[in-house]
């Protein structure tokens, strides 16, 4: 998430997204999306049961797949919980071109019918790819007034070419994040653990230590009412992570460690 691309033309209506609507969807609900996913195999505690019926989770694929056509949305600076940033930037890219955003949203359809197959209530802080914004104090707005259990922000880092692997953001009390911050490091765990039992992606060896780091900068944990912690799922700039990144098998298992590490927190475990 740490890169910013030139911009090449004027910005479009924010719409939807960036007047802060969420989408929400039921087990019962079903919406028209940028992509609609092929058919995974679900997590395993879904099979047979429902054990998310009567939960909310939230979902905030960073970015948006037109962000980039408008600086002067991205320059705005909202408040963080520490200090004041700029509203959202564009993501990075791999070097063939593929955006972050699209890599965010593609994950985050994947792990929201994963979730509705569980008996969830999803709650999803943009409505596409092919919008612009919200801010990211709107993101954490949308899913604190949803009252989600729990809440994961979805990404891909920049970082150096030799760099491989994913990392927990954890969040640092911050006032409105008092509450959750041990329940936010016990839902990291879980995460932590599925992504090496369910995914080909290691373990960062350039970012953070043993693939967790806090983070006390980012409007998304600061300002978060429930436990939520942040992943930055690989390394786009890396060849070999950028490989695994752009495929729709390791997006959907990706969704599925998610899934699964959210049933396991939720469930107590």
């Amino acid at each position: 998430m740490g890169l910013l691309h030139r911009v090449s033309r004027r910005g479009v209506l924010a719409g939807l997204a960036a007047a802060g609507l969420a989408l929400v969807l039921t087990p019962a609900t079903s919406t028209s999306a940028d992509i609609r996913p092929a058919p995974a195999q679900a997590p395993a505690q879904a099979a047979g049961s429902r054990p998310l019926a009567g939960k909310v989770v939230g979902i905030d694929p960073g970015h948006n797949g037109l962000n980039y056509t408008s600086p002067s949305f991205l320059a705005r600076k909202v408040w963080n919980g520490r200090e004041r940033e700029g509203c959202d930037t564009t993501g990075t890219r791999t070097s063939g071109g593929y955006t972050e955003a699209r890599f965010n949203w593609n994950v985050a359809v994947y792990l929201r019918a994963d979730l509705i197959r569980m008996g969830a209530r999803v709650v999803m802080t943009r409505t596409g790819n092919r919008g612009l914004g919200p801010c990211v104090d709107t993101r954490s707005g949308i899913l604190n007034r949803a009252h989600a259990n729990v809440s994961i922000d979805i990404h891909a880092d920049y970082g150096r070419l030799s760099g491989r692997g994913f990392t927990i953001l954890e969040p640092v009390a911050d006032g409105p994040n008092n509450k959750v911050i041990g329940s936010s490091r016990r839902f990291g765990r879980d995460v932590h653990a599925m992504m090496l039992r369910d995914t080909a992606l290691r373990v960062s060896d350039y970012y953070g230590t043993d693939g967790y780091i806090s983070r006390n900068d980012l409007a998304g944990l600061n300002l978060t009412t429930m436990p939520k912690v942040l992943i930055e799922t690989g390394n786009m700039r890396n060849a070999a992570d950028a490989a695994l990144l752009v495929s729709p098998k390791v997006q959907r298992s990706i969704a599925t460690a998610l899934a699964t590490a959210i049933a396991r927190f939720l469930a107590g475990h």
